[in-house]
């Protein structure tokens, strides 16, 4: 009999077990655990039980891990840094407001580097406690890999959630620029800032997007999504697939590139180029990254002083010498790619690619490459890390799966379909 901490959102939320129930086994699975992984950066065991009991509606008694960067209105809200440590939000964010509202109860807040950006926190990876688990949503993803909740919220301006799910082994997913609201989340730049979910399969995945979506008065950017993610999951036709070599595929491990290769060759699927102008995405998001950084975290990084890590420093400099033109064309040269991958990749329910460059680095190393999640984030396309090929060491490399702006329903229809026939998911340790 499966133990009630491993099973799917859907399944918890089936009446089978209690709220109470459900709170209790995924306590003691921490208990067990995260003095080892340490995904969490706010746990209280006792509140987290009170919260269960109070659940009422659709998703009753689903734990869901809340990056430290989405405000609580009953948990602190630290967004990793040590001088906000008792920041305690007046109310909670658009997306916990959701979650409480259908029945969900907030298991804890999950750690995140210093302001979400480059410094890595304490998680370790469950699937190897010596190794990263990615950033920034780092604690969202070991959370979801080591039992600790079904699913976990996240954000993504670059790679903060595919990267993480893929060194994790688990699904992650962002759903397309606008789809999810953004009030109560930090934000480092509002063009490209992105919430996301993480789940064990792509099903529990569209599950929370479905409750959490939908447009918020406060969020300009957040529209009404078009129609159920979990519905498209028993769409039956074969998908339309294809595959590209990223254009930055050089920044990928030799074993990464030939393992995807040899995946797409086993699907027999077409390949793709795209023009050699989409090598620009990295120098683009910087600029934009850069920029956003300084308007929204400028005050905190200055405040910070000497406690800010040096590349938020750095960051910080490099920002200050942007000019107005350099925005504009950055932004200029942004819309130019969005509408060529757009042509790129309407044909396809999903285009695969790189999740990330290997298996998660040693801890010593950083937090891993971002880059092949850059591209994506930059024109808000949807994608999706698929846990569906392993490194040298047996560790996961995820499959990013992706689809044009706005198709989210066509691109979670082929990832249910790969992670179906191909995944592989355990809870570690």
């Amino acid at each position: 009999m499966t133990e009630i901490f491993a099973l799917t959102a859907r399944a918890l939320i089936s009446g089978a077990h209690s709220p109470r129930d459900i709170a209790l086994a995924h306590l003691a699975r921490i208990e067990a655990y995260e003095p080892r992984v340490r995904a969490f950066a706010h746990f209280d065991a006792a509140e987290a039980l009170a919260a269960a009991q109070r659940c009422a509606g659709p998703l009753a008694g689903l734990p869901v891990a809340v990056k430290d960067i989405i405000d609580t209105a009953d948990m602190p809200t630290a967004w990793g840094a040590a001088r906000l440590a008792r920041r305690q939000p007046q109310r909670d964010s658009t997306l916990v407001a959701r979650l409480k509202a259908a029945g969900a109860f907030v298991i804890g807040k999950a750690v995140t580097s210093q302001y979400a950006l480059f410094v890595p926190g304490p998680t370790v990876n469950p699937r190897d406690l010596a190794r990263t688990p990615g950033g920034s949503s780092s604690g969202s993803a070991a959370a979801v890999a080591a039992g600790f909740a079904p699913v976990a919220l996240g954000t993504q301006t670059n790679g903060s959630i595919v990267r993480p799910a893929s060194y994790c082994g688990i699904v992650g997913f962002k759903p397309s620029f606008g789809m999810l609201p953004r009030t109560g989340v930090l934000r480092h730049c509002a063009l490209v800032d992105h919430p996301g979910v993480f789940a064990r399969d792509v099903q529990d995945a569209a599950l929370l997007v479905d409750a959490l979506a939908g447009a918020d008065g406060e969020d300009a950017d957040c529209r009404d999504a078009h129609g159920s993610l979990l519905a498209a999951t028993s769409d039956t036709r074969p998908p339309r697939l294809a595959w590209l070599t990223d254009p930055y595929a050089e920044r990928a491990e030799p074993a990464t590139r030939d393992r995807l290769a040899a995946f797409a060759e086993k699907l027999a699927i077409e390949r793709i180029e795209l023009e050699p102008e989409f090598t620009e995405a990295d120098a683009i998001m910087r600029v934009l990254m850069s920029a956003g950084f300084a308007q929204s975290l400028g005050a905190e990084i200055d405040a910070e002083g000497d406690g800010a890590a040096d590349v938020l420093q750095a960051t910080l400099r490099y920002a200050r010498t942007l000019t107005a033109t350099d925005f504009v064309e950055a932004l200029v040269k942004r819309d130019r790619l969005r509408a060529l991958a757009q042509a790129r990749l309407a044909p396809f329910d999903a285009v695969l690619t790189f999740a990330a460059a290997g298996e998660a680095p040693l801890r010593a190393e950083g937090a891993g490459d971002p880059i092949f999640a850059t591209l994506w984030s930059l024109i808000g396309a949807p994608a999706f890390s698929l846990p569906l090929l392993a490194g040298p060491n047996g560790l996961p490399i995820g499959v990013q799966a992706v689809a044009a702006p706005g198709a989210d329903a066509g691109l979670t229809l082929a990832a249910h379909w790969l992670f179906e026939r191909f995944a592989s998911v355990s809870l570690s340790p």
